[in-house]
């Protein structure tokens, strides 16, 4: 990575503004149901801490859209932090307020201070430069190791590296490290799956690794557009038809690459959107009216899987099927368990991806696991990140 990091400045005795994804999932009682992102954001405070700096750490968490809403507050999470430091973290009661102010001045060398929920700040997401420079105005450095908001300009990503020296955090410099080299030279062969509901939403991403891969395997709602586009009946499953003809083109684009191509050959079917649906399994061709394809099947499994096995590089976006239904989420774990017994260098991109894996037990057996969804997409797709962009570079 080409940008300066924590190593390359002196921290000793500053004030240092680290933002985090702390945008963690929750139960109905604000417990933390999974700590992963605050757990990630570790090293690079430890780092910071043994330095001797004055850690001010600021999130944003949910989408209460610049209106302060309880529900969305980082108490969670500032008594989760305090658990997993060993030490106090005081939590603000606003972001760059009186009590935020008030904090900030007080602190000594080795205290931890978060700020309330960024988005509470109608500047936040406008990246209003009047809000970033009153949150500049709280430290002397700005450390980014937000990967997972890194594709957004926002006032606490992007915008406040106009006002302080910005370098990165150890999360952003490994999750940029392990996609770009990747991406830039991998070990072949190199496979890409993907899955997740829409075409739509991974054309740049089907475009980007065209140029890549030596195997694209697609799975998930998607791939029911390109048996639409082939003509085959595909019932009631999800399909985008203003895609067809990008779906026709990007295989086509396949042959004139020698990219290998693979979709599903057989597919689970549902009779209704529900966890306990009747279900069986047909030809990927031969989808029943009145059905719905909510998962790829064993054969498919084997096929992807013989593939999978071969391969040296795999980078994995988006699950095969409706992975939140367990009926349906047998093809994304066997995959998973697949990539899990591989000795080829796995990436798992984010999001959904990312939860499949987690909820599977596996997350220890891949190479990397990215905390961003959006963000890792953007870097597959070789599109640059506002909130990389804007660090100091080496």
């Amino acid at each position: 990575m080409n940008k300066k990091t924590v190593r390359d400045i002196d921290v000793n005795g500053k004030k240092v503004l680290l933002r985090c994804d702390f945008n963690v999932p929750q139960d109905e009682d604000g417990n933390i149901t999974d700590n992963r992102r605050i757990v990630a954001a570790l090293d690079t405070i430890h780092y910071l801490l043994d330095h001797h700096a004055k850690v001010i750490l600021c999130s944003h968490l949910g989408r209460p859209k610049g209106q302060v809403k309880k529900e969305f507050s980082l108490k969670p999470v500032a008594e989760e932090l305090e658990k997993l430091l060993h030490q106090k973290v005081s939590l603000a009661k606003d972001v760059v307020g009186e009590s935020a102010k008030s904090l900030v001045s007080q602190m000594k060398e080795g205290d931890v201070v978060l700020l309330e929920n960024v988005r509470f700040e109608k500047g936040e997401e406008k990246n209003d430069p009047a809000f970033a420079k009153q949150l500049a105005s709280l430290a002397d450095v700005y450390v980014d190791d937000a990967f997972g908001t890194t594709h957004r300009a926002h006032a606490s990503t992007a915008g406040v590296a106009q006002y302080l020296p910005a370098v990165a955090g150890f999360l952003v410099e490994k999750e940029i490290n392990f996609m770009s080299n990747a991406l830039k030279n991998p070990k072949r062969p190199f496979v890409a799956i993907l899955g997740g509901a829409k075409v739509s939403d991974k054309i740049g991403v089907i475009d980007a690794l065209m140029e890549k891969v030596d195997t694209l395997i697609i799975g998930g709602g998607m791939a029911y557009t390109f048996f639409k586009a082939q003509g085959y009946n595909i019932g009631n499953s999800m399909c985008e038809a203003d895609k067809i003809d990008l779906a026709l083109g990007l295989m086509e684009k396949a042959k004139q690459k020698k990219v290998k191509l693979m979709l599903p050959v057989d597919t689970v079917i549902g009779k209704e959107f529900k966890r306990d649906t009747e279900s069986k399994i047909v030809k990927s061709t031969e989808i029943p009216n009145d059905w719905e394809g909510f998962d790829i099947g064993p054969k498919s499994v084997e096929i992807f899987g013989d593939e999978i096995k071969k391969a040296k590089t795999v980078v994995w976006n988006g699950p095969l099927g409706l992975f939140e239904f367990d009926k349906f989420a047998v093809g994304t774990n066997a995959i998973a368990k697949i990539l899990a017994e591989t000795d080829a260098t796995t990436i798992i991109g984010g999001g959904d991806s990312a939860a499949a894996i987690e909820k599977a037990g596996l997350s220890d057996k891949m190479t990397h696991v990215s905390t961003g969804g959006g963000a890792s997409l953007q870097l597959l797709e070789g599109k640059p990140l506002p909130g990389i962009e804007c660090l100091e570079d080496k």
